[in-house]
């Protein structure tokens, strides 16, 4: 398999550039799976930001991919502003009880202190520690939950989209404090040097109608990106589930490249918004990473690459979402491997005589 003749700094730069590079970038989305590299347990995570940062630097140095991505859960501000999470000892941890019983509540909420309040300090370690030891080779981001997804931590997801149609003002109050401490977070990170990554899935298409999305989401997920940028750092934002009526909003709030959950289709994003923005994923995290073999994983990423590796703004092969935290090791080498083989530029021929003849 041929070795990889950039870093992933020297790789995104030339990309960004139009310059020649040895591959296309690759961000297996490792999450909780980085516990697997070094032995650990996910709940060992908790409060840990050197345990955090050693097994995501270790996956890095496994595989080569192009983003350290520091990650644990998706209530990590939610928490911080008083939600209950139940961590299980060997799992991803998930929302037990939200920060509020009832909206009458809001006013007693404030924005969290990234310095102080729930996992956020530990988080923040981990990012220094991983800066600190590969920052100079691979661009290292830290996981943000949106405004809106936020939001819905604090007073429960089906009460917060019932107030999209009974009391539109509560929702954007639990938005507004959510941005706050979003704006706090993120500048904690910036400082440090790593780069915000934003995932928002509550702003779904499956869960809110693009309608909401504009109403509710669009406006803070602006703010948010636009502080990003004012800080010279580019965004990724990642939504779940289907997203292809908003794609265009999502471009319109800033961001700089979409993830693309594997429930929508990456020629279509391509088509849509991959003359505005660049795009990412969206090989199938269960399915295919989890459940599937080598041979699944490689003809997975060679469709995606089908579909998208002539985007105009540029393409990431990916996984369509957070691995699972049991994802065999060989499957995400798998992806790399298969990327490498693709070199760049990317011949499709090649690759598909090599599918069809195993």
């Amino acid at each position: 398999m041929t070795a990889d003749q950039m870093t992933p700094l020297e790789r995104f730069s030339a990309y960004n550039r139009g310059d020649p590079i040895d591959r296309l970038p690759c961000v297996p989305i490792v999450g909780n799976a980085a516990a697997r590299v070094i032995g650990a347990r996910v709940s060992d995570f908790r409060g840990n930001g050197r345990l955090i940062a050693s097994a995501q630097v270790a996956a890095y140095k496994l595989f080569g991919y192009d983003v350290i991505r520091v990650f644990t859960d998706l209530y990590t501000q939610a928490e911080a502003m008083g939600a209950k999470v139940h961590c299980p000892p060997d799992e991803t941890a998930y929302l037990e009880t939200p920060a509020l019983t009832d909206t009458s509540e809001i006013d007693r909420l404030a924005p969290a202190n990234p310095y102080r309040d729930g996992n956020l300090p530990g988080h923040l370690e981990a990012m220094k520690i991983a800066l600190d030891q590969v920052g100079h080779e691979v661009s290292v981001t830290g996981a943000m939950t949106g405004p809106f997804t936020n939001a819905s931590f604090l007073i429960g997801t089906e009460k917060l989209v019932r107030l999209t149609l009974k009391d539109p003002e509560k929702v954007h109050r639990l938005c507004e404090i959510s941005l706050q401490t979003n704006l706090r977070y993120a500048r904690a990170m910036m400082d440090i040097g790593c780069t915000p990554s934003l995932t928002d899935p509550m702003s779904s298409s499956m869960v809110i109608s693009p309608g909401q999305f504009k109403e509710f989401s669009f406006p803070y997920l602006k703010r948010l990106i636009d502080f990003i940028h004012t800080r010279g750092k580019t965004v990724t934002l990642h939504i779940c589930g289907k997203t292809s009526k908003i794609w265009g909003l999502m471009a319109d709030a800033g961001a700089d490249c979409l993830s693309i959950d594997n429930e929508a289709d990456l020629l279509e994003a391509k088509q849509k918004v991959g003359g505005r923005v660049r795009i990412m994923g969206n090989v199938r995290p269960s399915e295919v990473m989890l459940q599937g073999t080598t041979g699944d994983v490689r003809a997975a990423v060679v469709a995606c690459l089908r579909k998208a590796y002539d985007s105009p703004k540029g393409y990431i092969v990916a996984s369509g979402c957070s691995l699972p935290t049991e994802t065999p090791l060989r499957n995400i080498q798998a992806m790399l491997d298969t990327v490498r083989e693709a070199g760049y530029p990317v011949n499709m021929e090649q690759l598909e005589r090599g599918i069809n003849h195993e």
